[in-house]
């Protein structure tokens, strides 16, 4: 038998809190054979994360591997000086963390970034380290590698960041590859070119992958075995594939049925809808206004946003253009598509965050442009955010009652008193505990502080709430929870939504329309059942085939 590149044995890893040691992971083993790409599967603080920063050795300062055994090339990691494991991150062990822009360095351009991956492990200098930089950016599919390799991080589109962070991670051919949720705020069409070029590179060189996921679908698409942790201990091993469709233990089982499908049923009733559409189809002999369709609260006509490039180019381009739809009180309206689509433009421009160029939005009846001071006030009032990323957006200072009543504080409403009776009454309204009212955002979960921000967004009791990917980043037991609750707050509070996403299955799963966007413009529209089943637009088509484990 081949030996293996990856032996991890009984590996315990533990961190010191104000509560006293915790065990992250526990005696957790399994082998990683060169050239095999295993996946490591659970949901967040389960301790795939944590097993991977032992492999390399970046564990935070209050972390320790306790116990246990990591061999990598035959060599005993756990031990080993630190100097030596320096020269081996990068050169023997790669790895593509999740958030490109946490871990792109924002002063320096992204070509210089991959140039110093090749000069700390002296794989070239001068023009020929220049030249590898360029061909690196090339494999990993970045179009006009030479002049993209001068710009920044925040000049490349989110599916061209991570391309990049593939190219550092593979620029000294490592022998076993670290993929760290690499794709998991990516779209379906960016994650699949993505992934398919670390596939094809690491084929290339015959690189062994270590891929952290919370998505089976993606493992059984991608892996040839998975491992599923669950509260730092390796519940079940076996044949990814096998693992999603014939899962043995009772919490893959639980992964399996939270993982949403185009399958899935929907959490809302969307009956009254294809009671409308059948009704206003030719040949029924009804009228279509048999099931009379709610008011609009915002009416979006012509909508587009263009903008300066930089440079000498210095053209205008538009990342909207024509864009036109309305959202019913009481409904979701979801816009999805690809990185660049223009659904987070049209978003922003309807938050009032960014302005149109063309085209009117009408909120309750009153053109948005138009409206100035105490107006303009009144209507951001009725209309509030929830983004994707919570810990980002959630002052890394303030309290969580501090952060929650902002809102009450900013239009005045209430003493302290009354604003912090109505944050408990918010945190209660969004399963949260009382507690957790004097508690700072890093104490918290990516669930809990995701909660907060949608407290947050219903404190002023707005009629729409934007939500933009704001269940992207979660795992699938957490999102179904956040998604059960918006649907819940939904048909209590009467709340529209309009929905941005590039998960179609979630999507499916709480909307009442959907609209497509390509390009900056809408391309397709419909209701779920029509959008998803028998797609007319060939880029619908193209998303829908890009579903990880679709061709499963």
């Amino acid at each position: 038998m081949t030996e293996p590149l990856l032996s991890v044995t009984d590996l315990r890893v533990s961190f010191e809190t104000p509560n006293g040691p915790f065990e992250a992971v526990s005696g957790v083993s399994f082998d990683v054979a060169p050239g095999e790409t295993v996946a490591i599967v659970g949901e967040s603080g389960s301790g795939k994360s944590t097993i991977a920063a032992s492999i390399n050795r970046l564990l935070a300062s209050n972390g320790r591997i306790s116990s246990g055994s990591i061999r990598f090339g035959g060599r005993e990691l756990t031990g080993l000086p630190e100097r030596e494991m320096i020269s081996l991150r990068g050169a023997g062990i790669g790895l593509v963390p999740q958030d490109p822009m946490s871990n792109l360095n924002p002063v320096h351009t992204i070509g210089a970034q991959v140039l110093e991956a090749l000069e700390v492990h002296g794989r070239g200098r001068g023009d020929a380290a220049k030249r590898r930089v360029i061909e690196l950016l090339e494999l990993v599919g970045i179009p006009d590698a030479e002049q993209r390799a001068q710009q920044f991080p925040h000049e490349f589109s989110g599916g061209m960041r991570q391309r990049a962070l593939i190219a550092i991670g593979l620029a000294c051919e490592p022998q076993l590859l670290i993929a760290d949720e690499p794709t998991s705020a990516l779209d379906v069409t960016v994650q699949r070119r993505v992934l398919d070029t670390m596939d094809e590179l690491t084929s290339r060189i015959g690189t062994a992958v270590v891929l952290i996921t919370h998505d089976l679908a993606l493992a059984a698409e991608r892996a040839d075995r998975a491992l599923v942790m669950y509260r730092g201990e390796l519940v079940e091993v076996g044949e990814a594939r096998e693992l999603l469709e014939r899962p043995q233990h009772e919490y893959t089982k639980r992964l399996v049925q939270a993982a949403p499908s185009l399958a899935t049923t929907p959490l809302i009733d969307r009956t009254a809808l294809r009671d409308a559409r059948d009704a206003s189809a030719p040949g029924t002999g009804q009228a279509s206004a048999s099931v009379p369709a709610p008011e609009p609260l915002v009416t979006v006509s012509g909508v587009g946003r263009k903008y300066r490039r930089r440079g000498a180019r210095g053209d205008d381009f538009w990342a909207a253009r024509d864009v036109s739809f309305a959202i019913p009180a009481g409904r979701t309206v979801s816009i999805v598509g690809e990185s660049g689509s223009g659904k987070s433009t049209t978003a922003k421009i309807l938050l009032g965050l960014e302005t149109a160029s063309e085209g009117s939005i009408q909120i309750g009846g009153r053109e948005l442009s138009s409206l100035r001071g105490g107006d303009l006030l009144a209507v951001r009032r009725r209309v509030q955010p929830v983004f994707q990323n919570p810990f980002a957006s959630l002052d890394p200072r303030f309290t969580i009652e501090r952060s929650v009543s902002e809102p009450l504080r900013v239009h005045r409403i209430g003493d302290r008193a009354s604003r912090a009776e109505r944050v408990r009454e918010l945190l209660e309204l969004v399963a949260l505990p009382a507690t957790a009212a004097e508690r700072l955002p890093h104490e918290l979960s990516g669930g809990q502080r995701q909660r907060v921000a949608i407290a947050r967004a219903i404190a002023l009791e707005p009629e729409l709430v934007v939500l933009d990917e704001a269940v992207s980043a979660l795992d699938v037991l957490v999102q179904s929870q956040i998604l059960d609750l918006l649907v819940d707050l939904q048909q209590r509070l009467g709340l529209s939504y309009l929905f941005i996403s590039h998960d179609l299955a979630v999507v499916n799963m709480l909307s009442h329309e959907v609209h497509v966007m390509q390009g900056g413009r809408i391309v397709e529209s419909g209701v779920p059942e029509q959008i998803f089943s028998h797609p007319q637009h060939p880029y619908t088509r193209e998303l829908i085939a890009a579903i990880p484990g679709a061709a499963l």
